[in-house]
């Protein structure tokens, strides 16, 4: 209970270098920087990186947690074009031409608030700007081990290497509330993220660590996942299901293989931020879409979250949001 290292606990540190290189790289825990959740990731990112006017390339749409932070350097944001193979190679490279990025800031896998996963070929072309350009990609992996379906797609670290920051955590594998990740980078950019951790918290949750590292080193952390898996996936085909019966008036949504989220667009130019009161009032809430946007938002879009209602809650949100959806037309 004393103070610890601000790097992390060297055993936990290990354990997610050994799990990083079962995933095809070979990883020291000199390559791994522990973090308050992968959120202070992000903050820990911008602060290396970022100053007033640095432009960050974003997904369309991105994470609003990233938003947040990097927005707190004082960055200037620019979405690249994205359809459902993840962001387009060709405007990428346009961007990076036009703007001199910091950095490329990705979320690859069941991405939020989409639920799109990049295919291989994106990441390898993506990857390879990467590297022509001399430009990081922070890869925001928090979802990549929840797949429900399909085959797993090579990692952004795995095929770029030091060009790759990938941060990871353990919020959506084991419990939010113990605010543990971690940055896998370059041992010189680790170095980096050091000394602004120590700036921030000195160390995070020295028991919080080793709890995580009890909990996993014998195999209970794999065999957890499997159970949230086969709860999530019959959440999310419940959520899917009712969507179908109850929204067949326009109304689009994504069918992601993995992750927590499905993404909706309203028919008809509805907006979801005026939808949101009555949707509160009829008993149920989402996050408007507008706010995932780093530029030109999309009103018509919402993200809804299928992990963390049960299977009765979900089927009653889905008819009461089909209800708010068919009275606004």
């Amino acid at each position: 209970m004393q103070y610890s290292l601000t790097t992390g606990v060297p055993i936990l540190k290990q354990y997610i270098a050994d799990r990083t290189s079962a995933d095809g790289i070979e990883f020291s825990p000199d390559a791994i920087q522990i973090t308050g959740g992968s959120q202070q990731g992000l903050d820990i990112v911008g602060r290396v990186f970022l100053e007033p006017g640095s432009v960050v390339l974003t997904e369309e749409p991105t994470y609003l947690g990233a938003l947040q932070a990097f927005s707190f350097y004082q960055a200037q944001f620019v979405s690249v074009k994205t359809d459902e193979n993840g962001i387009i190679p060709s405007d990428l490279e346009y961007k990076i031409k036009e703007f001199n990025p910091a950095f490329i800031y990705l979320v690859p896998n069941f991405q939020n608030p989409s639920g799109i996963t990049m295919s291989a070929e994106r990441r390898h072309a993506v990857v390879a700007l990467a590297k022509k350009y001399d430009i990081p990609i922070v890869d925001d992996n928090p979802y990549g081990e929840l797949r429900f379906y399909g085959n797993p797609v090579p990692s952004l670290k795995v095929m770029g290497g030091q060009h790759v920051i990938q941060l990871g955590t353990f919020s959506k594998i084991i419990s939010p509330g113990l605010r543990i990740g971690w940055i896998a980078a370059d041992k010189e950019f680790i170095r980096m993220c050091e000394l602004m951790k120590q700036a921030c918290d000195l160390h995070s949750n020295t028991f919080a660590q080793y709890v995580i590292y009890e909990f996993a080193k014998d195999g209970a952390l794999e065999a957890h996942i499997e159970v949230i898996k086969k709860a999530y996936k019959i959440r999310r085909d419940l959520m899917i299901d009712t969507l179908a019966k109850e929204l067949k008036n326009g109304t689009t949504w994504s069918e992601p293989e993995g992750g927590l989220f499905l993404w909706v667009k309203l028919p008809n130019g509805i907006s979801a931020s005026e939808l949101l009161p009555k949707a509160i009032s009829a008993g149920f809430a989402y996050v408007p879409g507008k706010h995932f946007y780093s530029q030109n938002p999309d009103d018509t879009t919402l993200r809804l979250n299928f992990c963390n209602a049960t299977e009765k809650n979900i089927v009653e949100g889905v008819k009461r949001l089909a209800a708010v959806v068919k009275a606004a037309k």
